[in-house]
């Protein structure tokens, strides 16, 4: 399939049906055979997503009308076309031709003079297109207006860097296996495929690549030798302080990296992994299979113990709450486009719930360890502040590190500190 037209078609189901990127990835391999135009295809999905605001912003200024719904797949190719013209190399001629040649795939040949002339008329524009962009809010940081005012509230100093790191690449990071290997090994191992990397500045086990690439291209990772996880994620493990023979609860486990990472440091645990999807948590049960870990797991909402708990206390809750996910823009950018600002109180208070069910079962002495990829304040220090005010026998465990800020009774990392995506963490003691 021609990569413009692939990107047009997924487009459509992120934007028009609420379908997640993540979820249309696998269509990038089964369509396109050729590298070259998945990446092209893939470049323009994810280039379109992360500009959505922006692009949206210039298409109201160039269009005399907005097109009827049933024309959503032009829509789309017009987004792909602006796309090319004002943020890849590629010459104005070729990126006006290759989007119009389109409209005959898509069986609409009355676009084809339509799209040509709105293209070529953001072209003659475009000085003044831009000058337009840096009035509207929206349209300058390309995100929807809540969600710049929500940032821009909660972190006045930093929500222009926060913006603007969530429209940039993620870097590539992965996790050392340390059951299997080591991180200089796996250097080694990188460097002889001429994948150059060097070690996370916040991570024992991780390692940063200059260049992405396809996981399956990756040295070592049919074996369970690595993994690709964010060096913001990577910090879990070690915050927990996890030893053997403890158990064990990662209540919100899937995808399953923090559940392999705390048995890579310490395989000797008896490990629940809890996740309310089947789908998802069978995402886990791969994960551990390929690392030749051991978990039990279990499909269930954490927050009704009386469900699936066998009453005996666990020494360890690992508490990575359903969130907005704000902190991760920049690896999934739909996220602008499917999160509204009414979500935020129901997550608040579905962490909340999750909070107040899983704190009785925590043994005296244990940990709860609490994790967002947000960095909204109500889901993250607000949200710990109100729930240490009402139980007695929390004691907060500072967390005493370089990375991120200190953040009410927790630390927050914003989107590219040390090149890690947003996260927050807050470690809880029971007295």
């Amino acid at each position: 399939m021609n990569p413009r037209l692939l990107a047009t078609r997924i487009l459509q189901q992120v934007i028009f049906q609420g379908k997640s990127l993540n979820s249309c990835i696998p269509q990038f391999t089964q369509h396109i055979d050729e590298p070259k135009d998945r990446g092209l295809s893939r470049e323009l999905v994810s280039g379109v997503l992360r500009y959505y605001e922006r692009l949206d912003f210039m298409l109201g200024e160039l269009l005399k009308k907005p097109l009827k719904e049933k024309d959503s797949d032009i829509y789309c190719l017009l987004l792909i076309g602006l796309y090319q013209l004002f943020f890849l190399r590629v010459p104005n001629h070729a990126a006006v031709s290759e989007t119009v040649r389109l409209t005959q795939k898509l069986k609409k040949a009355w676009a084809k003079g339509f799209i040509n002339g709105v293209l070529r008329q953001s072209i003659r524009d475009k000085a003044t297109l831009l000058g337009r962009i840096n009035t509207v809010e929206e349209a300058r940081f390309s995100h929807p207006q809540w969600l710049v005012d929500k940032i821009k509230a909660d972190w006045p100093d930093d929500y222009a860097s926060v913006l603007a790191q969530n429209l940039l690449h993620a870097p590539m990071t992965l996790r050392v296996n340390r059951q299997k290997q080591t991180v200089s090994a796996c250097l080694d191992s990188l460097h002889e495929k001429a994948m150059l990397g060097e070690r996370l500045c916040c991570s024992a086990d991780g390692i940063q690549l200059q260049k992405s690439c396809d996981v399956m291209a990756l040295p070592g990772f049919k074996q369970g030798e690595v993994s690709v996880q964010d060096q913001a994620a990577q910090l879990a493990a070690g915050l927990l302080n996890v030893k053997a023979g403890q158990r064990v609860l990662d209540a919100c486990a899937a995808p399953g990296g923090k559940t392999a990472h705390m048995l890579e440091t310490e395989p000797g645990l008896a490990v629940l992994a809890l996740d309310v999807s089947e789908a998802r948590l069978k995402r886990v049960d791969e994960t551990l299979q390929r690392l030749e870990l051991k978990a039990r797991t279990c499909v269930a909402d954490a927050s009704e113990v009386a469900s699936w708990w066998d009453g005996k206390p666990f020494d360890r809750i690992l508490l990575d709450v359903p969130c907005s996910a704000i902190g991760v823009i920049r690896r999934n950018p739909d996220i602008k486009i499917h999160r509204n600002p009414e979500d935020i109180p129901q997550l608040v208070e579905n962490q909340r719930k999750l909070l107040a069910a899983l704190w009785p079962i925590l043994r005296p002495g244990g940990i709860l360890l609490y994790a967002t990829c947000s960095i909204l304040k109500d889901e993250n220090e607000n949200q710990i502040a109100a729930f240490a005010a009402t139980h007695a026998d929390v004691q907060v465990l500072e967390i005493d590190s370089q990375w991120g800020r200190r953040a009410g009774l927790g630390r927050q990392i914003l989107p590219g500190d040390d090149g890690m995506d947003g996260f927050y963490y807050a470690r809880l003691k029971k007295m």
